[in-house]
């Protein structure tokens, strides 16, 4: 299936709770594994404005991931801190490694990227930056507290 991405829509929303939506503004995703129907992995269009970064610094239990840099200069953030992605470049993130990572857009350009990700079952995302832990339930992603407790929506 050919998709143009120019027909694909744009969401600059985000499913984080409201304390942390804020840190995502500049965002802008376009989900075109959905827009051709992938069901095992999703491909996303990313354009961060300059300022802004692709989420909370976090890492996968189960879910693989992988960012491929089309334009602009964008600081990848891991533990080990932070390194400059240009055009080309592309970083990894296997499941289960403890290395909380996120791209922040410090430069005065715009900065656009794919993101690909599985979509395995069962996940557990880590925010080590932030009291943040993200489940997928059979309702969708649920957001607690690293003790537990539900975050209001």
């Amino acid at each position: 299936m050919i998709i143009n991405p120019e027909n694909v829509p744009s969401r600059t929303t985000t499913i984080y709770p409201e304390q942390f939506k804020s840190l995502v503004a500049g965002r802008v995703k376009q989900a075109l594994g959905n827009a051709a129907g992938l069901k095992n992995f999703g491909v996303n269009l990313v354009t961060l404005a300059p300022g802004s970064c692709s989420a909370l610094r976090h890492w996968h239990t189960n879910q693989d991931e992988f960012i491929y840099v089309i334009e602009g200069e964008a600081t990848l953030v891991t533990n080990a801190g932070g390194q400059i992605l240009k055009p080309g470049m592309m970083a990894a993130f296997p499941a289960g490694e403890e290395d909380g990572h996120h791209l922040v857009n410090r430069s005065s350009s715009t900065v656009v990227y794919l993101e690909i990700g599985d979509r395995t079952p069962d996940e557990r995302v880590t925010y080590p930056d932030v009291d943040l832990i993200a489940k997928t339930s059979p309702d969708g992603i649920v957001f607690t507290k690293k003790d537990g407790t539900l975050y209001d929506s």
